[in-house]
């Protein structure tokens, strides 16, 4: 199909772009491309629904943009151009499947699966799904490069006042070359350089991963997608808001971090909340891809939910105001301070609130074979408490939870790793969050009551995992993973909290990298822990007995951060020291200790090797 009309422009691309772009690049299709399916409305032709579809190419730069770049290297200009055509595939059946929406939704997941070329390829891959000759569904793949959910949302939006006749506004949001030029300003990279420095206290600071527990592993998981839908929990998130005075949405976000602080066991949540950053309102109905990751980072050392949520409001703020950086800068932020704290940054937790956004048919329906006529009806008398169970998806996170809708039932899906929740456990998590919100709709709740209230129980991690530098680590895997990444060298790992008689305690036993049953000697359990694990901060120190190998701390270093993706429970040692040969008691710290020390170091300058 042929469009003109528009004006052919070109510059540099926006920082959104350029993260997209990035892992566009690095990922697989089907893991960054995005996919949306639209209901047509009765009666509409083939030809209006296409012309339909040609006015939002002219009307929309981003629909008109590809990316010239050489082989091998990333783009930083973006082309607009005036005119050209675009493909729509229709597929005519005499009789649709029973759940025609499904049929679309697998339609457009499929169409994920084909890698864009952005030098040249039409940013959306559109299939129009018709019976006898009557279009009903639009199912779409959509570049990641130029549009997000959001935008898909504006475009649905307008193409169906394009389809009942209507006149659309003239288009008051930044066009992507408009945003870069103003990202280009002074002004623009003081807050690119703000976000930097915000991201960077987190990651420094904050939990590596909210996730360090033993059965996490890996950097990609197969998860089924669990989806709620609960009048109940709408009923009482609509009354936690009146009784609080907090927005719904803050609320929501409140107690999913509070639950998921208490799950795991950690003293902040920390989270990634993409789609944050349309807050503005030049930016609310752009169509661009917009949604770089706000870091939420939300302290729930508090005593109650009312606490907590009056802290949310403003660390929620907080991370909106720096959702938009240099995705290149960021990630050599990210490079240099993971390096030098000993850390993975692991992006295991995401929230994505887009439930201000129109709900498709598609997003009601999917899951549950409802009519398209009956799809309003469903959504205004849908159940006190539905969970329900669907296709499996590869996800490089361990929690992804998207909120479709907040009223008149909270609808949302979530993805968990099964490592970590076996199905009842994920059921009754969701379940937890519905009891949570429904106990805090008459009075505030104590979080340290939210086992009994919730039925959610936190993680039992075991006696040798200990909270350092602010996450949780085993100082027996610190020990495997290292003695791994250096060819089986015998290694042994201490966390450095003097004991209360001076001596110091044995975090890790192994011989070679066997470790010891037996409690670290002078430890104290936290009293907080049942399952024994010991809060504390004290650093970890590494013992390593290399030979004649010419080991010193920052190939040490190197070699055991080469090895941290996927490991969440191993943080690198403050300090590594190298000795000849293991002691004959190597299970033992203070024989460790007695051992000539050959070399020692933090490791952490990359030039002494």
């Amino acid at each position: 199909m042929a469009y003109a009309g528009g004006e052919e422009r070109r510059g540099p691309v926006t920082m959104g772009q350029a993260n997209m772009i990035r892992c566009m690049l690095r990922d697989e299709p089907e893991h960054i491309n995005i996919h949306d399916v639209w209901p047509v409305p009765e009666g509409t032709g083939t030809e209006s629904a296409i012309e339909a579809l040609r006015a939002l190419a002219i009307r929309h730069e981003a629909l008109r943009t590809t990316f010239p770049h050489a082989a091998g290297s990333a783009p930083r200009e973006q082309v607009v151009a005036a005119q050209g055509t675009f493909t729509v595939t229709v597929l005519d059946h005499e009789d649709l499947p029973d759940d025609p929406a499904g049929h679309a939704e697998s339609l457009a997941r499929r169409a994920r699966a084909e890698r864009f070329h952005l030098d040249r390829d039409f940013p959306l891959r559109i299939s129009l799904v018709a019976r006898s000759g009557a279009p009903v569904f639009v199912a779409m793949a959509a570049s990641h490069a130029v549009t997000d959910v959001s935008a898909l949302a504006v475009l649905q939006e307008e193409w169906l006042s394009l389809l009942a006749g209507e006149t659309l506004p003239p288009r008051a949001s930044l066009t992507p070359l408009d945003l870069a030029a103003e990202e280009a300003t002074p002004a623009g990279l003081r807050k690119s350089e703000a976000s930097l420095r915000y991201w960077e206290r987190i990651i420094r600071t904050g939990p590596q991963a909210m996730f360090a527990e033993p059965g996490a592993e890996g950097t990609e998981m197969r998860t089924p997608q669990l989806t709620l839908r609960s009048r109940r929990a709408a009923r009482a998130l609509a009354l936690v808001a009146e009784r609080t005075g907090g927005m719904p949405s803050t609320v929501l976000l409140t107690a999913w971090c509070a639950l998921v602080a208490h799950r795991t066991d950690q003293r902040a949540c920390v989270a990634a909340v993409p789609t944050s950053n349309r807050y503005h309102p030049r930016l609310a109905r752009s169509v661009n891809t917009l949604s770089q990751d706000a870091l939420l980072s939300l302290d729930v050392g508090v005593p109650t939910f009312d606490a907590l949520l009056k802290k949310a409001w403003g660390a929620a703020l907080n991370a909106y105001r720096h959702s938009q950086f240099d995705a290149v800068a960021l990630w050599e932020m990210i490079g240099r301070t993971t390096h030098e704290r000993g850390s993975r940054f692991a992006r295991d937790v995401v929230f994505n609130d887009v439930s201000t956004l129109p709900v498709t048919v598609a997003t009601v329906t999917s899951a549950t074979g409802e009519d398209v006529a009956d799809a309003k009806a469903y959504a205004a008398t849908g159940p006190d408490l539905e969970l329900s169970w669907g296709p499996d998806q590869v996800l490089p996170t361990r929690v992804l939870t998207f909120v479709h809708a907040i009223e008149p039932l909270l609808h949302l899906s979530t993805w968990v790793d099964p490592a970590l929740f076996k199905r009842d456990e994920a059921e009754a998590f969701l379940t937890g969050l519905v009891r949570l919100l429904e106990a805090a709709a008459s009075d505030d709740v104590p979080l340290a009551s939210l086992t009994e209230v919730t039925g959610v129980r936190p993680v039992e991690r075991g006696p040798r995992w200990y909270r350092v530098d602010g996450s949780w680590t085993s100082p027996p895997l610190v020990a495997q993973t290292l003695s791994e990444a250096l060819d089986g060298l015998p290694v042994h790992v201490t966390a450095d909290a003097s004991a209360p008689d001076g001596s110091t305690p044995d975090a890790a036993a192994p011989e070679g990298t066997t470790p010891d049953a037996s409690a670290p000697e002078g430890t104290t359990p936290d009293a907080s822990a049942p399952d024994g694990s010991t809060s504390q901060d004290g650093p970890l120190t590494a013992y390593i007995a290399a030979g004649d190998f010419p080991l010193t701390p920052a190939r040490a270093h190197t070699a055991l951060m080469d090895a941290l993706p996927g490991r969440p429970g191993v943080l690198a040692p403050r300090r590594y020291v190298i000795v000849h040969n293991p002691p004959a008691e190597a299970d033992r710290t203070s024989a460790w200790l007695r051992q000539q020390i050959l070399r020692e170091g933090t490791g952490r300058d990359r030039d002494v090797t």
